[in-house]
């Protein structure tokens, strides 16, 4: 597929936002060891997952696949705590993807956050609706 793995070495942009990710491997390095530090402070399983999620897409380490990669860490962090994980199925891409840029521009993290909330939301609405009407 011509993909790399590992870190990446190279710049990368990002459609629709005029956000630069950094663009050196030590960087990126050195920014995943302050996420990973960040979040040995958090203790709250759902701000864990929202943080790792959307600082991971944010810092964009690998040459594709840093959303894919930023959510499913998400999740891996919502089962280790015993959380039901996400599936943003229901979730309008454009809406996701002008969340993603207003974070990315402005470090608002406010339209990451809600989606996040509606879809637990959603999700206990569907798992566990019954026993709440």
């Amino acid at each position: 597929m011509g993909i790399t793995t590992g870190l990446r070495n190279h710049s990368v942009g990002i459609t629709g936002t005029s956000y630069l990710p950094l663009d050196n491997t030590w960087q990126i390095q050195e920014a995943l060891e302050k996420l990973i530090e960040a979040l040995e402070k958090v203790t709250f399983p759902l701000e864990k997952a929202l943080i790792a999620g959307t600082m991971l897409s944010y810092i964009q380490p690998f040459a594709d696949g840093n959303k894919r990669t930023s959510r499913m860490l998400a999740n891996a962090i919502l089962l280790a705590w015993d959380f039901y994980p996400l599936s943003y199925r229901s979730v309008n891409e454009d809406e996701y993807k002008k969340a993603l840029i207003l974070f990315y521009e402005q470090n608002s993290i406010y339209k990451l956050k809600d989606i996040f909330i509606d879809q637990y939301k959603l999700l206990f609405k569907h798992t566990l609706g019954n026993y709440f009407n």
